[in-house]
């Protein structure tokens, strides 16, 4: 559609045609900006390039602005969201994919401490309701949350972008962060962490008639099964066995650095006083380690009755 043509259509016209029209030919820059608003309200993400003065009213009304580095004019690339210091397209690309490989991220972060957090809320809550000892002493919550919680986020924060993110639908910028279920997801995961640990508490203070037990069953729990639902985050819909589950080697790495300093606090007299746990035998470590692994046995079913989990390489859309 040349330019002539495109003057003598209303916005409506325009709107009703828009997503029809492959090409826009000698348009001025009023039109520009029609066609960007064009598309915006048939709900698309609009991304304009320009490198003129001409082209700075639609870079500014366009979702995202990129204006040329090299040989775009000051006011376009005042303009723009993004400038391409080599004036090269495709590196509007590479830009796209690291920027949606840190908004996962950031979602498998922030799913990660909250449901573990939850966790360790509902542990101490439920304590408290149903009458029972304290569970967990402020030192052991500590420990958790500067240690078992924080290396595992970190890892997460730089996990490699999954194969099939450019086959996604761009996100609506209206869209919650804890959109498709992540808040329902959150809460479920937090309180089936905090039971995992109150039933680890309960065998120790119960069948082994120890308070001290209990707690050091509990606080060893707590941590482990969170090190262990890390790597669920990893995907909201693959299995973690088809990612692989150590292919993020940063993660891999935080697992086994948290497990050992883990079992150094209950092992190591020393700190396991400062900590107020004691040691346990080899049958009460195989306890934990199974309770430990259970989360992963619960999301990747979650993933498979929500239908999460793909079976032929295809990706949900994101809206």
């Amino acid at each position: 559609m040349s330019g002539r043509e495109l003057e003598q259509m209303t916005d409506e016209q325009l709107e009703e045609r828009i997503e029809s029209i492959s090409v826009f030919a000698r348009v001025t820059p009023k039109d520009k900006v029609r066609i960007v608003k064009a598309f915006q309200k048939k709900g698309h993400i609009v991304a304009m390039t320009g490198d003129g003065v001409n082209d700075a009213p639609a870079l500014k009304a366009a979702d995202i602005g990129c204006a040329m580095g090299i040989g775009g004019t000051a006011v376009a690339r005042g303009a723009a969201d993004m400038v391409l210091a080599d004036d090269n397209f495709a590196t509007i690309v590479t830009a796209v994919k690291e920027g949606r490989g840190i908004y996962d991220n950031i979602r498998k972060a922030v799913h990660f401490l909250l449901s573990s957090n939850i966790g360790e809320i509902v542990t101490i809550f439920a304590a408290i309701l149903l009458g029972w000892n304290t569970p967990l002493l402020p030192v052991q919550l500590l420990w958790i949350n500067l240690i078992t919680d924080s290396f595992p986020a970190i890892a997460l924060g730089v996990d490699p972008a999954d194969k099939d993110i450019m086959k996604r639908s761009p996100v609506n910028r209206e869209k919650s962060l804890f959109a498709d279920g992540m808040t329902a997801n959150i809460f479920i995961e937090g309180i089936m962490i905090g039971t995992l640990s109150l039933f680890a508490f309960a065998i120790g203070y119960n069948v082994y008639g120890s308070l001290d037990l209990g707690r050091t069953l509990s606080f060893t729990v707590l941590g482990m099964s969170q090190l262990v639902h890390a790597f669920n985050m990893r995907s909201e819909e693959k299995s973690v066995f088809k990612i692989g589950v150590f292919s993020n080697m940063y993660l891999t790495g935080a697992f086994f650095l948290c497990c050992a300093l883990q079992a150094a606090v209950v092992s190591v007299p020393a700190l396991a006083s400062v900590f107020g746990v004691v040691p346990m035998n080899g049958v009460q470590w195989l306890t934990a380690g199974i309770l430990s692994l259970f989360p992963m046995l619960f999301v990747e079913i979650e993933k498979l009755l929500t239908g999460k989990l793909t079976k032929s390489g295809q990706t949900r859309k994101f809206e």
